[in-house]
């Protein structure tokens, strides 16, 4: 806890010296060369897609972090979860109810949940394809081309459920020489990693394959509590192949055909205390315990999931005369049987199985032209089809309780239609923005036990406009300021349990986000400095709640529009080419949240319906502070080079759930929620990472020895934590310190 003013001071006395240019480091004063008189390279230029266009990191007027496949080599990085702090005000845990789920909250505005009833508030888009629901967005971070993570609204091009931001990846195309690349890695929890890549010209310069295979798994990080064996498990594969078809000139296809397999042993960790329900009934050393070590001593009946994910994608480009045509088509399916023992102890109170089946479509038609040399345009339409069918069966206090069964079937429709453009109507001047217009239609059937509730249908639609204004002082420095509006869409809590809840849709909450900030290439453009200032006001804020009831299961999880919420803050990117040879890139993220009229209804302990007053109660996923400083420094040597990576990664705590913590109670019996259960709580994170790769030539072909460690200061707490209405609450912990090598080949 200490630590966190001293990254705060610290990473803010730093932005301060760069940003008023009152003092240059001393390092990166000699703009010619480094301390040898070496002459010192300017930083690489990053080309995103962040506004459906081709533009340098530094041209586009928007707040992104921009993360190159070298940064993730360099880290040893797996999978999407470590991400987490090397972009401002980003957060990204692993949610163990689903399989693959992410959770992902960015400038403090999360929802986390696997139901694929809900829409998520961050868009994962994943080569143009956007991930309806948030199982199966924890992906693996092997064959990436290009990461971008968007922060705020970016509902005018990306779609409506992009209130909070957007990660958009772009995986390797097949390159049409042959060749490829192998990966193997082993580490601590005999965790295996096997990695593949095969690119094949099949027809020269007219056809092209990539085939990809990765496959990794782990004994866990958790202990039995009582058997003592390492639990909580994973075997994880992703495979698939993709083909590019260039017949002509201006035409190209590209075919991506995957599927994605896990199985996986669902652990909870128990952190009930004395006056909830189930400490009553479970042995006396399995409550009361603390949310940092004891996470990892678990005492769960052995449970299991299995997920299945086949997927197509299909992106086809047409250039012509004027005007360039893309069309992006994704199928993506999903199966799912999972168990869990959800109330975490070695009684058997609370275990549930889950069968579930989801499909997606969608397909987005867009083309981008010139009307003048200084107007430029994006314009097209977007359609999106999911299913789900959920099944639910759940044993209570040992037995069966048939009453208790869930059938739940879902279904959502959106159409959309979207323009975006660049005016430059002055010499340093832009004006930029535009808008879409979103038709969203649901419907749910839901069934609890032998009560049939009625098909309940949604439909709502939203104009989403944007608009920004840049100015250019020079080639190196931006400003730029914007307003935008963000707009998930309402729906229905798959997992209400009364005829009420079932039926009653919530409806849409909106935000608007206004920014300001700078971009700044210095020193010949070996110091880049980005600073962004956002203000968002959201709407009939979406939040769920969890109530006791008197039917199902004996509590429901439901979603209602609880009021209003206010988020602002200060976000900073640096990069920096020191030498040649060593490179620094920090960034750091200051907010402040809260809610402004939360107020919820519930029963009391006493079945009376009263209202639930929230509004100091802290926004979940949202740390005051969030920071990161990563060096790299390379030893050319004659064998080839060594390359040392170091990362520093700094989260300030942040609540997990809006959860009924201390209260004051009015004469009329209503509830003021003074804070959230202190144990959803994560405590203040220091995450250090370090590696050492020695990369080499092998025969006229790349070869790579890794060693690596990932949160080297063995930093434990909570990664995910729930309580439930007073009758039991579990957690998750992090991932704690680890480490291996990794050997690699590419050819």
């Amino acid at each position: 806890m200490a630590c966190a003013p001293t990254l705060r001071s610290t990473l803010l006395a730093a932005a301060a010296l760069v940003l008023t240019g009152t003092s240059t480091p001393p390092a990166l004063a000699q703009a010619a060369g480094d301390a040898s008189g070496t002459q010192v390279d300017a930083l690489e230029e990053i080309v995103v897609t962040a506004r459906r266009r081709s533009e340098t990191l530094q041209e586009t007027p928007l707040a992104i972090t921009a993360i190159t496949p070298a940064q993730l080599e360099s880290k040893a990085t797996l999978n999407i979860g470590d991400l987490m702090g090397s972009a401002p005000n980003v957060l990204i845990t692993q949610q163990n109810s689903g399989a693959a789920a992410a959770n992902v909250s960015i400038r403090g505005l999360s929802f986390a949940d696997v139901e694929k009833s809900f829409d998520p508030t961050v868009a994962i888009v994943v080569d143009g394809i956007f991930i309806g629901t948030s199982t199966g967005a924890f992906l693996d971070f092997f064959d990436i081309d290009s990461i971008e993570v968007l922060r705020g609204p970016q509902g005018t091009l990306f779609g409506r459920n992009t209130i909070g931001g957007v990660i958009n990846i772009r995986r390797s195309r097949p390159t049409g020489e042959n060749g490829g690349k192998l990966e193997v890695s082993y580490g601590k929890f005999n965790t295996w990693a096997t990695r593949a890549i095969l690119n094949a010209n099949l027809i020269p310069d007219k056809l092209a394959a990539k085939f990809f295979y990765f496959h990794n798994e782990s004994d866990g990080y958790y202990r039995n509590g009582i058997t003592g064996k390492r639990v909580g498990g994973n075997n994880n594969e992703n495979f698939g192949a993709s083909f590019l078809l260039t017949p002509t000139e201006n035409f190209e296809a590209l075919l991506t055909l995957e599927k994605q397999v896990q199985d996986f042993d669902p652990v909870n960790s128990n952190i009930s205390k004395t006056g909830e329900v189930f400490c009553s009934f479970a042995p006396a050393r399995e409550c009361n315990r603390n949310t940092r070590d004891d996470l990892y001593t678990v005492f769960n009946s052995p449970a299991h999931s299995n997920y299945k994910s086949p997927a197509a994608t299909l992106e086809m480009n047409l250039d012509t005369d004027g005007i360039d045509f893309t069309s992006v088509t994704g199928y993506r399916t999903s199966d799912e049987a999972q168990t869990q023992d959800f109330d975490a102890s070695s009684a058997d109170l609370y275990y549930t199985n889950r069968i579930q089946d989801y499909w997606q479509f969608s397909q987005e038609l867009r083309g981008a032209g010139k009307l003048t040399d200084s107007f430029d345009y994006v314009v097209g339409g977007f359609y999106y089809e999911s299913k789900f069918n959920l099944f639910q069966a759940t044993r209570l206090f040992g037995a069966v309780n048939p009453g208790a069964d869930q059938y739940n079937t879902g279904r959502a429709k959106s159409y959309a239609l979207f323009g975006d453009f660049n005016w430059k109507f002055a010499d340093q001047w832009r004006l930029s923005g535009g808008g879409r217009w979103t038709k969203d239609q649901k419907q749910q059937i839901n069934r609890i036990g032998t009560a049939q509730y009625p098909n309940s249908k949604y439909s709502g639609s939203k104009f989403t406009p944007k608009i920004v204004l840049d100015y250019r002082p020079d080639d190196n420095n931006m400003l730029y300021t914007s307003w935008s509006r963000g707009y998930r869409s309402g729906g229905f809590s798959s997992r209400g349990q009364t005829l009420l809840s079932s039926t009653t849709p919530f409806g849409p909450e909106t935000v608007d986000s206004y920014e300001a900030g700078f971009k700044s290439a210095l020193l010949n453009n070996r110091l880049q400095v980005n600073l962004a200032a956002y203000l968002s006001n959201y709407s009939d804020l979406q939040q769920n709640t969890t109530i006791p009831t008197t039917v199902g299961t004996g509590n429901e999880t439901i979603v209602t529009n609880v009021g209003k919420a206010k988020i602002k803050g200060l976000e900073l990117d640096v990069t920096a080419r020191v030498t040649h040879d060593f490179k620094v890139t920090a960034s750091l993220g200051l907010q402040k949240s809260n809610f402004d009229g939360f107020i919820t209804t519930a029963p009391n302990a006493a079945g009376k319906l009263v209202k639930f007053d929230y509004s100091d109660v802290n926004m979940i996923y949202s740390p005051d502070v969030t920071g990161s400083l990563t060096a790299e420094y390379t030893v050319p040597l004659d064998a080839g080079d060594l390359v040392f990576s170091g990362s520093y990664r700094y989260v300030a705590p942040y609540d997990q759930q809006i959860s009924l913590g201390p209260t004051q109670v009015d004469a009329s019996g209503n509830v003021k929620v003074l804070s959230n259960d202190p144990r959803v709580r994560s405590d203040a994170q220091n995450l250090f990472d370090a590696s050492a790769t020695m990369k080499f030539d092998l025969g006229g072909n790349k070869a790579k020895v890794t060693l690596y460690g990932r949160n080297l200061f063995d930093d434990r707490g909570p990664n995910a934590a729930f309580t439930v209405a007073g009758l039991w609450s579990f957690s998750s912990g992090r991932e704690p310190r680890t480490f291996g090598i990794q050997l690699g080949y590419e050819f």
